[in-house]
């Protein structure tokens, strides 16, 4: 049973090692992402994770892995921002605030489709200008849904969260256990 990580991250192969799980292939599928018109931010995280798990050619035998993370501000999904204007206009309406960043993860060994929700709620405070300008310059805020990633920089802008760290990076370990072992894959394995 082969495992395919249908993700280019580089976070979520980090996250399903710590599991001792190296993907036997990587395969980040090519999907339109875009929100439909009055979707709301779970269903469309959940929708996102299943199509990019249907878009990876696999074997019969193959087990695909996909994940998307949203980050939700009320009904309004922030996604990957288009540019730094985006970035900063998305940072200047979570500071301050709660929101939720979803990931929504996906199994699927043929045509059978395992799938699990994370839903964790995360406070940002205000960021100064300097603050704000120097996040931009460094760049991390590209491609990254609601234009930070907890694990780096953006990580000392975040007091308080509730739920998953590790969904809130973009592969919640919990959920992604439990769907492999509901397929059958080999986890805590005896040397």
């Amino acid at each position: 049973m082969r495992l395919i990580l249908g993700s280019a991250s580089p976070r979520r192969k980090e996250l399903l090692a710590q599991l001792g799980i190296v993907p036997d292939a990587i395969t980040p599928p090519d999907i339109d992402e875009d929100p439909k018109k009055g979707e709301l931010p779970l269903p469309y995280c959940t929708r996102i994770a299943r199509e990019k798990v249907m878009a990876v050619a696999a074997g019969p035998e193959d087990l695909v892995l996909c994940a998307d993370t949203t980050v939700a501000l009320g009904r309004r999904i922030l996604g990957k921002p288009a540019d730094a204007g985006q970035a900063a206009a998305f940072l200047t309406a979570l500071g301050g605030r709660r929101h939720q960043v979803i990931t929504a993860v996906a199994l699927r060994l043929g045509e059978h489709v395992w799938e699990r929700q994370s839903v964790s709620a995360v406070k940002m405070k205000r960021l100064s200008d300097a603050e704000l300008n120097a996040y931009l310059a460094g760049g991390e805020w590209q491609g990254k849904a609601g234009a930070y990633g907890i694990q780096g920089a953006a990580g000392a802008f975040i007091p308080w969260i509730s739920g998953s760290f590790t969904g809130i990076v973009g592969l919640p370990l919990a959920e992604t256990s439990a769907l492999l072992q509901a397929a059958g894959y080999p986890l805590w394995r005896v040397a």
